[in-house]
């Protein structure tokens, strides 16, 4: 790859954080409020998790884009003007962290413009988005367009930035950060019985490792590194112990743009003049084959 990063750059790394606190649960299951100590998992994110995060951060000397749903800015005011106030960028993430799979328009719209509401009352207009789950719909980059949005990292169908167009009738377009589920902290730590997870949690010192050699590859590749993590997972004492030491292994690499996704969009969109057109693909019309058909003979 030879993607145009700014002069004495070689690659970018992310580093962000969903502020999921108890929206994440909620959004699927509204009666789990009733479990006290599930709720209390949750909150650890925006109590615990957020204040030792932040510290970490300022230690580090870098900014994070901090994506936080309507429902966590309503629900922990304070938390995230913590967060504005020390400089990290905030980004859009649904109101309720609702499931977004086959939903319509009308419907995410509405999702969208609650979402903006929550954080316009606390004085932030964010113009970048990270969808639930990393679930897009083929209409929301255009409801993103119509809302003044100019970035997204949800797709997970490239190594650095790109522009695509919407597809809408404005014809406008965003700027993509892709991301990947082997740079989310979900997969490795993530487990509450009864709500989420094999039961199987990683060793920070194993994760770390996993996360620095994508870091590495992708440092050698001129790439973008993206890593997710969520507070009430990764803001665990040990956890965060590991990842402050994964940022400074990863602020070392040479020619490594450690920054917020914010100020990467606003560099692609600036030096891409290349616009994606992403079209839908539609499974082929059934010709009768027969289940089993084509299988591998071994040849």
């Amino acid at each position: 790859m030879n993607f145009p990063w700014p002069e004495g750059r070689r690659a970018a790394a992310a580093f962000t954080f969903d502020v999921d606190a108890e929206s994440c649960v909620l959004a699927h299951d509204p009666e789990a409020s009733s479990r006290m100590s599930l709720m209390a998992h949750q909150a650890y994110g925006p109590r615990a998790g957020v204040p030792r995060l932040l510290r970490l951060l300022r230690r580090q000397g870098i900014k994070a884009t901090f994506f936080v749903p309507g429902f966590t800015a309503d629900t922990y005011p304070d938390t995230v003007r913590a967060i504005i106030d020390d400089g990290h960028e905030i980004a859009h993430h649904g109101y309720l962290h609702e499931p977004m799979r086959g939903i319509d328009a009308t419907t995410e719209a509405e999702y969208l413009d609650r979402g903006l509401e929550a954080l316009d009352r606390i004085g932030v207009r964010p113009v970048g988005y990270r969808a639930p789950w990393w679930e897009m719909n083929w209409h929301t980059p255009e409801l993103l367009v119509e809302r003044g949005f100019r970035w997204d990292s949800s797709l997970l169908d490239g190594d650095t930035p790109y522009r695509f167009h919407t597809g809408g009738a404005g014809g406008g377009d965003l700027v993509e950060i892709p991301v990947d589920w082997a740079l989310d902290d979900w997969e490795q730590y993530a487990f509450y019985p009864g709500w989420t997870g094999s039961g199987v949690i990683e060793s920070p010192a194993k994760v770390r490792e996993m996360w620095m050699l994508e870091a590495a590859a992708h440092h050698a590749e001129n790439g973008c590194f993206v890593l997710t993590n969520h507070p009430f997972i990764s803001g665990r004492p040990g956890r965060s112990a590991a990842l402050e030491q994964l940022i400074a292994d990863v602020g070392e690499l040479d020619g490594m743009w450690v920054t917020t996704l914010g100020e990467i969009a606003a560099h692609a969109e600036a030096a891409l003049t290349e616009i994606r057109h992403i079209e839908r693909i539609e499974a082929p019309a059934s010709r009768g084959v027969r289940a089993g058909a084509g299988a591998a003979t071994g040849n």
